[in-house]
């Protein structure tokens, strides 16, 4: 299972998130404690917004901890509105196309997880994605798939219909199937404004996610950066958590 953090509020630098906190994100990448794996070390990816509408990209096969060029980026790079994410393979190859987070036009999608028996349905799966979104498809996993199957669904329009049919055709696809295997998400989707975070399994055991609200800044991520959890909220099972920038919205039932 992978890490992931999304914030958005007052314009930091990205270390202040990415290497300073006692449970920082590349902490996590060795260290994870609530994840199936404690290491995630097969790549990682940072995405944020600055003076464009599009979004900035930077990803990498080598592990988080030992890339010094990430150091030195988030020593420098301040923004408001960012997205990362530690990868840890379910099974797709170690590649910078398959590492998180992807990005179209203005938007960008992370995803933790996996989609049990996606080998075995994948070529319908497709079909959910427009050729236009298909031909910017870069890698092979099964997180790239569902982010752009969202844009057909009408992400534009509603993103939370999306990410609700999104699971639906999931599911639905996994049954026809006759998988087994269980269908655990957590998903983080943002314009560069709003925020839309999922926490999804089609059994009991939806991977974690926290959010915080302090001081002018949300952080929504898979496990606390900190080692006193008081202020950190779970969002529930089966919810999606939507934030305006800084300010949680709503968390509304799939």
């Amino acid at each position: 299972m992978c890490r992931w953090l999304a914030y958005s509020g007052d314009e930091i630098f990205l270390e202040e998130l990415l290497f300073k906190p006692e449970n920082s994100l590349v902490e996590q990448s060795l260290h994870a404690t609530e994840a199936k794996v404690a290491t995630n070390g097969d790549g990682f990816g940072v995405g944020w917004y600055g003076q464009k509408e599009i979004p900035g990209l930077y990803r990498e096969i080598m592990p988080a901890w030992n890339d010094c060029n990430l150091q030195h980026l988030a020593n420098q790079i301040r923004s408001s509105h960012f997205f990362a994410h530690v990868r840890a393979s379910t099974g797709t190859a170690t590649s910078r196309a398959n590492c998180h987070p992807f990005a179209y036009d203005n938007w960008m999608g992370m995803h933790n997880g996996q989609v049990g028996g996606y080998e075995h349905f994948r070529r319908p799966l497709e079909a959910h994605i427009t050729d236009e979104h298909y031909a910017k498809r870069m890698g092979t996993t099964d997180s790239e798939a569902l982010f752009y199957m969202l844009f057909k669904l009408g992400l534009k329009r509603d993103p939370v219909n999306a990410i609700r049919t999104m699971v639906e055709i999931v599911t639905s696809l996994q049954k026809q199937y006759h998988i087994t295997e269980a269908f655990r998400c957590t998903m983080a989707i943002t314009d560069g404004t709003r925020i839309y975070c999922l926490r999804y399994s089609s059994d009991r055991y939806a991977p974690s996610l926290y959010w915080r609200h302090q001081d002018g800044r949300l952080v929504v991520v898979s496990e606390p950066l900190t080692d006193d959890h008081t202020d950190w909220n779970k969002v529930p099972e089966s919810h999606i958590l939507i934030a305006n920038r800084a300010d949680v919205e709503e968390i509304v039932a799939l």
